[in-house]
């Protein structure tokens, strides 16, 4: 009997402990631990101000120039919601807000920038996004590739912290094994099915487009007839020639593939092509297209390409990656399309004053970040007491409004019906739903794979899905997410309604919304009052504003 009572007793204990966490994180800040960069990122922002400034001004101006009206700064929680979805691909947690508005107003972005660059979430998610410039997102070729071995690679680098010029120089020259050297699978990626070995022209390809931001193979086959693509130092710009890809091709003439995996044989045959106006093919000698001085003068093919791409006086290399990841944060890039940007200008406000610092402080991506994060232009308003044109998006006088990825819908889906942060410190069960729910739910909705950056319209199977979605329908009446637990242990319907606005939205209901919701559940009680939650849940998910960026 004893034994008995002490089991009830203990089983009573586990529940009124369960009860008071879920309760707890209803209310008061959760108490997460500070992010060890958290100071140092103050003093970052401080040292950031005077180029952060700079680029202000220069929107400012342009704006002017326009006769353009700026909006407003956005609210705290509306950055923060951007900052989420730009760097780890979800909304914030409701565990992540409380703890945020904590906070004092001043060190709130802080905290939170910290604490997503040193999150595993980010590094997984932007390692996929810029997989997708470099390895696209098929398969590739069977047994000598391996994707995600080359995604986890990347983001292992990321959050290392490594210098972005570090990180380019490996991929382009690494030897070895897929498997046990994971940046070689930016070389086996490209591999022919009739030869076995890297395709050159791929290659180059990937290259100028991924980190230089430049399609100069368009040039591939025919010079450049219409005059679009200029070339050359910036005294001598000319207009770009078949010979100009086909020079650059040639510096991926020495890797081979062999039992020993990828590497460069100096003794192989050199790079041959049979240009336009030949009837064979010729001999091509590696060479860049603008700034030659800049390749070492000895070495490995590969390696003095890498020299060349990775130096400081190359900014082409510089500009590339900050509109990449000014694409990242915005949805869409200062220059746009991204890999499309010019050699010698004009260029858009902003884009030379951040690569310059890019520059000047070691290629530190985490750094960049910060910059962007920083400007008025990212804490912009997305709406106005005006009206905005596609002028206003188009030179950023307003937060440009931007449809989510299914990956981000997907993660901002499952995040926003849990009360406390979904990343690997959860249960391997919850990470292994997520997972499962995730891909099923990106493969229906469609992937833009690495069109992803191209403004696309919603379709009717996307909003079906949304509408009547598995993965909705399984988060709604799952016993374990905050749908049940809010509906059960929030103290009053003004708290249910405020927090299912912030877990799902990021923001409080307007007071209007707020008299209409408490008017919907203050009489209901029980299971009632439960469907009547998964109402006001499923309401907001299918809400214009959580599918869009703004």
């Amino acid at each position: 009997m004893n034994q008995t009572y002490l089991k009830n007793g203990l089983l009573l204990v586990v529940c009124l402990v369960g009860i008071g966490v879920v309760v707890s994180s209803l209310l008061p800040p959760s108490g997460l631990a500070a992010p060890s960069s958290f100071y140092r990122t103050q003093k970052v922002r401080l040292e950031l101000e005077p180029v952060v400034q700079q680029v202000d001004q220069q929107f400012e101006n342009v704006w002017k120039s326009e006769g353009l009206q700026s909006t407003n700064r956005a609210s705290q929680l509306t950055v923060m919601r951007r900052l989420g979805l730009a760097l780890s691909g979800t909304i914030p947690s409701l565990e992540e807000i409380r703890e945020f508005e904590s906070l004092p107003d001043s060190d709130r972005l802080d905290w939170w920038i910290a604490r997503l660059l040193e999150d595993d979430r980010s590094a997984d998610h932007l390692a996929e996004r810029f997989s997708r410039g470099l390895i696209g997102v098929e398969e590739g070729p069977f047994l000598i590739y391996r994707r995600n071995r080359f995604v986890s690679w990347f983001s292992q680098q990321l959050k290392d912290n490594r210098p972005y010029d570090k990180i380019v120089r490996e991929l382009l020259t690494e030897e070895g094994i897929w498997t046990g050297s994971p940046a070689t699978n930016f070389v086996t990626v490209t591999t022919a099915m009739e030869t076995e070995q890297p395709d050159p022209i791929k290659l180059a390809a990937r290259t100028t487009r991924a980190f230089l931001g430049m399609r100069i193979d368009c040039v591939e086959c025919h010079d450049d007839f219409l005059g679009t693509m200029r070339l050359g130092d910036s005294g001598e710009a000319r207009k770009g020639v078949q010979t100009d890809f086909h020079k650059l091709a040639a510096f991926f003439g020495e890797v081979q593939n062999s039992l020993a995996g990828i590497r460069d044989d100096q003794s192989a045959e050199p790079y041959q092509f049979r240009l336009l106006k030949d009837e064979e093919e010729s001999v091509i000698l590696p060479d860049v297209p603008y700034q030659s001085e800049l390749v070492p003068a000895a070495g490995p093919l590969r390696e003095r390409l890498a020299g060349w791409l990775t130096h400081p006086e190359n900014k082409q290399f510089a500009r590339a990656i900050v509109n990449k990841v000014w694409a990242v944060m915005f949805g869409k890039g200062l220059v746009d399309p991204v890999d499309d940007m010019p050699l010698h200008g004009p260029y858009p406000p902003g884009l030379e004053l951040l690569a310059d610092d890019f520059v000047e402080n070691g290629f530190d991506l985490r750094r960049l970040i910060r910059a962007i994060a920083s400007t008025r232009a990212f804490q912009m308003d997305s709406m106005a007491d005006f009206e905005i044109t596609p002028e206003h998006e188009e030179h950023y006088a307003v937060f440009p409004l931007i449809r989510l990825r299914p990956e981000q819908v997907a993660g901002s889906m499952f995040q926003s019906t849990s009360l406390s942060t979904i990343d690997r410190s959860n249960h391997i069960v919850i990470q292994l739903t997520k997972y499962g729910l995730t891909l099923d739910f990106v493969d229906r909705y469609g992937d833009a794979g690495e069109d992803e950056l191209l403004e696309k319209g919603e379709t009717v199977t996307q909003r079906l899905l949304m509408l009547n979605g598995e993965m909705l329908k399984e988060r709604l009446k799952n016993p374990l997410s905050s749908v049940v637990k809010i509906a059960l242990l929030a103290p009053d319907v003004e708290t249910i309604v405020d927090t299912i606005y912030l877990a799902v939205l990021t923001r409080r209901a307007s007071p209007e919304m707020m008299a209409y919701f408490v008017d919907q559940l203050e009489e209901r009680k029980g299971n009632s009052r439960g469907k009547k939650v998964q109402d006001i849940y499923w309401t907001l998910i299918n809400s214009a504003e959580f599918a869009w960026n703004h």
